[in-house]
């Protein structure tokens, strides 16, 4: 197949890797310096012993991608972007491609997949969750860091047959399941991207520091029942995807003594991050003046809103977390001030009963 893959970053290109080297014809799209380094010394994986390099066309726009033929050259586009630049990525691919080939998004978070299916119209969107954790230790070498997970794709219309796309990616080495609802699939991601993360950003302290904090545990909790209690409005089930216990999370969430989901929730983090510190501190920390919060708790408080479900951790964590991506607030303000965080929610919990 001939396959383009528009944002290729670690997860773009650890995708681009493994279906080039089982014989696919690829083009990324990515930065300037990633380009130039991946056309002179090739795009190089790591999984556990096997190392390998593989030789795919780096460009630097979408517009390069399609300067020698139209969009009918390619079988396949792949959009792997953050979350928060999917939307003006798609601004530039209207331009050259007005009428694509299947097109599978592999952005995290709720409702990213949405501007895609407007644009196009929903049988040409797959919809896809990669667990595998990759880092990047240089613009062209990336690290598999725990091969026991992969990659699930679910089509944005029912009823779509996507088997195809699922052998494509199982014969490429990379784990995939088929799931059935997209919104299922794409809520259970976000509940297990949402443990430790908008806390650990706005505290600037890790997921394991905020657990050790009784009342800050209690955050996370009372953040993930949110969620929950949106998701059994909107009557979607908390699915598993590969390598990843969203369903066990979701039921230890809801029933679990504090004795045993303590535990088990420092068990997720430590084996999904490791020591790094999760999505959203990267981010702040780079200075981007982009989040994808607003694709996780801010997805859920706005979907709470609508269903009639007060969300005040989520409300809050993205509403905190935006002001300092934003630099609306001073982070040595919030930095390791677990108080200030938690005063904030009682003072929406509070606002909200008023309502």
């Amino acid at each position: 197949m001939k396959i383009l893959i528009y944002g290729a970053g670690a997860v773009g290109g650890y995708l681009g890797a493994r279906l080039q080297q089982h014989g696919h014809d690829l083009t990324l799209v990515t930065r300037d310096v990633t380009a130039d380094v991946i056309n002179s010394n090739g795009l190089i994986l790591t999984e556990g012993d096997e190392t390998i390099r593989t030789t795919p066309i780096a460009l630097t726009s979408i517009a390069q991608a399609f300067t020698t033929g139209s969009s009918t050259d390619y079988d396949l586009i792949i959009m792997s972007m953050k979350s928060y630049d999917l939307r003006p990525a798609l601004d530039h691919l209207v331009a050259f491609c007005p009428a694509p080939p299947p097109i599978i998004t592999v952005q995290n978070g709720i409702g990213v997949e949405q501007p895609l299916s407007q644009q196009y119209g929903a049988e040409r969107i797959i919809t896809g969750s990669l667990t595998t954790p990759i880092s990047k230790e240089s613009a062209n070498q990336l690290v598999v860091e725990r091969a026991d997970r992969g990659l699930g794709l679910a089509p944005m219309q029912a009823g779509q047959n996507i088997q195809k796309w699922v052998r494509l990616f199982q014969t490429a080495g990379i784990p995939t399941e088929g799931i059935a609802d997209y919104q299922a699939m794409k809520w259970s991601k976000a509940l297990l991207n949402m443990v430790g993360n908008a806390s650990s950003a706005i505290l600037n302290r890790s997921p394991g520091a905020i657990y050790k904090i009784d009342a800050l545990f209690n955050l996370e909790i009372q953040m993930l029942r949110e969620a929950l209690k949106v998701m059994d409005k909107l009557k979607l089930k908390a699915i598993d995807l590969p390598g990843s216990p969203a369903t066990k999370l979701a039921l230890s969430v809801r029933r679990a003594p504090k004795l045993i989901l303590k535990p088990f929730l420092t068990q997720i983090v430590a084996k999904g991050r490791g020591d790094k510190m999760p999505s959203f501190h990267i981010d702040l920390m780079a200075g981007k003046g982009k989040t994808e919060v607003i694709y996780h708790n801010g997805a859920v408080a706005q979907m709470g809103e609508k269903v009639g479900v007060a969300t005040p951790v989520n409300m809050v964590l993205t509403t905190t977390l935006l002001q300092l991506t934003r630099n609306e607030v001073d982070w040595r303000d919030y930095d390791g001030n677990a108080k200030r965080l938690l005063q904030a929610v009682r003072q929406a919990e509070q606002a909200m009963k008023r309502k």
